[in-house]
């Protein structure tokens, strides 16, 4: 397992207005835990920091701090607090470990291959866990935990039981958590069109025209009911004149004086 090596100093002061006067020079507040040691407050250079980071990229890494005294402290990234807004770093929380004891943390799931199921059966690989964790020496340590998924079809799943096993590692999370799947790609909506039906109110309160283009009779009307027809345009309520002739009936003999 390869070791990186990160520059640290003592921390003398605590406190908002300490770790603002250590990020103004361009250092990262940290602090270092184990089992065997007390928490102890550092502070860490930023831009080699930044450096390190970037090189490590996603992986799992043992980064082995340097003091000025010379001494030495093997340790982990437990955590990283990174401002939401300038992304800049405000916190590292370092896990001090030792060579000769098994250590627990988590690694990231490195996906590999290219399913059969996503290539051949128009599926969608889904990743139900990103990280899982591990207890293991730091000498066997893996970067990442490789996951071959040529092979899953659509409907298929591979858990934590089935995860090819790697020297030196025991997995810690459920035997059934989900690592990855392979699902149906989700069904089109196809919108429906829908003619209107002969006799429906518009939303104007006006009847809608059936589906053969002749206007529908008024509501509650019955067939050749004269009573029905529609009153002619300009028409006053009650006005018998401006009642318009029923379709193909003859017009109405005048009245003799």
């Amino acid at each position: 397992m390869k070791k990186y090596q990160l520059t640290v100093t003592a921390r003398e002061g605590t406190g908002r207005s300490a770790s603002r006067r250590l990020r103004k020079a361009e250092k990262i507040p940290a602090i270092l835990y184990g089992k065997h040691t007390k928490p102890e407050n550092l502070a860490v250079n930023g831009p080699e920091f930044v450096k390190l980071r970037k090189e490590i990229g996603g992986k799992a890494a043992l980064i082995e701090l340097k003091r000025d005294a010379g001494a030495t402290a093997l340790s982990f990234l437990q955590e990283i607090q990174r401002d939401p807004i300038t992304d800049k770093y405000l916190h590292l929380d370092l896990q001090e470990v030792k060579e000769n004891e098994k250590m627990i943390i988590s690694v990231t799931i490195h996906v590999t291959g290219e399913a059969y199921g996503v290539k051949t059966e128009g599926g969608i690989l889904e990743t139900a866990s990103h990280r899982l964790r591990i207890r293991c020496l730091p000498k066997d340590l893996p970067p990442l935990i490789e996951l071959d998924v040529t092979e899953l079809k659509v409907g298929e799943a591979i858990h934590v039981a089935e995860l090819k096993p790697i020297p030196g590692v025991e997995f810690l999370d459920d035997k059934n958590q989900t690592v990855v799947l392979c699902v149906e790609p989700p069904a089109e909506e196809v919108a429906a069109v829908v003619a209107p039906v002969a006799g429906a109110v518009a939303a104007d309160g006006t009847a809608a025209p059936a589906a053969d283009g002749t206007a529908a009779p008024a509501a509650g009307a019955k067939p050749g009911d004269a009573k029905a027809a529609t009153p002619a345009a300009g028409a006053k309520p009650g006005d018998a004149k401006a009642a318009a002739p029923a379709a193909g009936a003859k017009p109405a003999a005048p009245a003799k004086k």
